[in-house]
């Protein structure tokens, strides 16, 4: 069997079955953290743009914006997932190096809005989409990031499979949609190495991709099933061998959705194992900033390569810039949305100790790279004192997770200043029953 078979017969078997209890749970759980991420993003470029730039598609369809807009299916889902990467808070699959939320949910929704879907299938859409992509994205590991945006290229087979399931296709269909959106993968890592809009629109297009391509077989258009793994498909072209039977070895016994990491900080993720120590030594040191006279961080390649700008000027370069967080961090406490207004890209205290932040890679760490994400962290004070310490994990990775609470939470600060405080408890109300809405 084709790996398309192999992920259209788990989602046949998956969808006739009712929801394990845990596993709708964490399900929930990423949807609660999608919709914190795409309020927040909704109201910002490049989703404000995009609404002009695709104004024909909008104002019509069954699918819907969460600003509220109607629209067909495949622009709601552009759209709903570029807004959902581009406050850089929504959820990280670790070992795939990937943002499954962003595409995923976005496409769930505008396939469930579409058909008038109630909460049980659109969870199970999710479901399915974590599970096939994630593995996907797994697989391709380290090689495949080298130059591939994961959210943009495995993104695609999340979306593909997630409405594909929600479009109730069968099982033949839903293998030709991943051979379809297979041709579609795409996201380039320059697209974050400098300041543009794009890096949300990979998640966005993935998106737009999947439900394309879900919606193309359910017509009948017929795709390449060995798309993934076949002698010129995505796993030889940009990737460097995967074991593709490793990738589905547990599959529809154990459930990835269920080992999600759910951002605490509000920019890259390579960044947050240095936030999360440098808060902690200087914690452990009682100093202010302006006390500090050095700050050493020892992590791995990927956090350098793609967050090492050392002088960003925008909101974009400054979520990727290790150091401005680091610094951030330790002048303001926080590294959260308004860590990366105007008033705080230009604070002068920030800017010095940026200054004082060396930045190397530790061998030990890299090669733990994706699987685990860590720094060591030391600080040296202006009056001789020294502190150390190893992060071995981010909080909100699974060894530290973000608790039931701590994701409300995250989710009141994020929708509230959108929709409001009323609007934003009957939302999370909703989500938390989701299996018993009659309608998304």
């Amino acid at each position: 069997m084709k790996l398309t078979e192999v992920f259209a017969e788990f989602a046949s078997a998956f969808v006739q079955r009712p929801l394990d209890p845990v596993v709708a749970h964490h399900a929930k759980r990423a949807v609660i953290d999608w919709y914190a991420s795409v309020l927040a993003g909704s109201v910002i470029a490049p989703a404000t743009l995009l609404e002009k730039a695709y104004a024909e598609d909008l104002d019509r369809g069954a699918a819907r914006l969460v600003s509220g807009r109607s629209g067909t299916a495949r622009t709601a889902a552009l759209i709903n997932g570029s807004a959902a990467h581009a406050e850089e808070v929504d959820d990280i699959f670790r070992e795939a190096i990937y943002h499954p939320g962003a595409p995923t949910i976005a496409a769930a929704l505008a396939a469930a809005q579409d058909v008038g879907a109630n909460g049980a299938a659109f969870l199970k859409g999710v479901t399915v989409g974590y599970e096939v992509s994630t593995r996907i994205g797994a697989a391709l590991g380290r090689a495949h990031y080298k130059y591939w945006h994961n959210t943009g290229t495995v993104g695609t087979f999340g979306a593909a499979a997630a409405a594909a399931c929600v479009y109730g296709l069968d099982t033949w269909r839903f293998a030709h949609a991943l051979g379809t959106c297979g041709t579609f993968a795409a996201g380039l890592q320059q697209a974050f190495r400098a300041d543009s809009m794009s890096k949300p629109l990979h998640a966005g297009r993935a998106a737009e991709a999947g439900v394309a391509s879900a919606q193309m077989a359910r017509a009948g258009v017929t795709g390449a099933l060995d798309i993934i793994d076949g002698e010129a498909g995505l796993g030889r072209a940009m990737g460097a061998g995967p074991d593709w039977g490793n990738a589905v070895a547990t599959l529809g016994r154990e459930f990835n959705i269920t080992q999600m990491t759910f951002k605490n900080h509000a920019c890259c993720g390579h960044t947050f194992a240095a936030i999360d120590g440098a808060l902690e030594v200087q914690r452990m040191l009682g100093v202010r900033a302006s006390d500090i006279a050095r700050v050493h961080v020892a992590t791995y390649a990927p956090a350098l390569e793609v967050a090492g700008n050392d002088h960003p000027a925008t909101s974009a370069e400054a979520r990727f810039s290790l150091k401005y967080v680091v610094a951030t961090g330790l002048v303001h406490g926080s590294t959260r949305l308004k860590a990366f207004m105007p008033e705080r890209l230009a604070c002068r205290d920030t800017r010095d100790l940026i200054t004082r932040i060396d930045l190397v890679v530790d061998p030990e760490i890299d090669a733990r790279f994706p699987g685990r994400r860590a720094a060591r962290v030391a600080i040296e004070a202006r009056d001789g004192r020294r502190a150390v310490h190893f992060q071995p994990d981010r909080k909100g990775d699974p060894e530290l997770p973000l608790t039931d609470l701590d994701l409300d939470e995250k989710f009141s600060e994020l929708a509230e200043p959108v929709i409001g405080k009323v609007k934003a408890a009957e939302l999370l109300a909703r989500i938390k029953r989701l299996e018993d809405e009659k309608s998304v």
